[in-house]
C-alpha cells in the first residue's frame, strides 16, 4: 500500500554563525560573572544596544462631570427635598 504526499519539505539551511562569549554584550561591557566555555542563555550580541523599550505616556482623562454620579446629595439638597 502506497501513501501519497508523505514527503515533507525542509527549511533551507541558513549559514550558522557560531557565537562566542567574546561577542556577548555582557562580556564586552564587563557585566558577565560566568566562567563558561560556551555562550549561556542570556547571550545578546554586542551590536544590540540594550535599551529598555520606551515607556508609554500616562495621559490623564479630563473629568467630564462636575461631580461623581454616585455622590450623595449635600445636606442643603437633602433639606430642600424633604422640606
Amino acid at each position: 500500500m502506497l501513501v501519497q504526499g508523505t514527503q515533507t519539505k525542509r527549511a533551507p539551511k541558513r549559514a550558522s554563525h557560531k557565537v562566542s562569549c567574546e561577542e556577548c554584550y555582557f562580556r564586552v561591557n564587563l557585566l558577565c560573572a560566568l566562567e563558561l566555555t560556551e555562550p549561556c542563555a542570556t547571550f545578546r550580541p554586542n551590536d544590540a544596544q540594550l535599551k529598555p523599550p520606551q515607556q508609554l505616556r500616562f495621559v490623564f482623562r479630563q473629568e467630564r462631570r462636575a461631580r461623581a454620579a454616585w455622590a450623595f446629595p449635600s445636606a442643603q439638597e437633602q433639606a430642600a427635598l424633604h422640606a
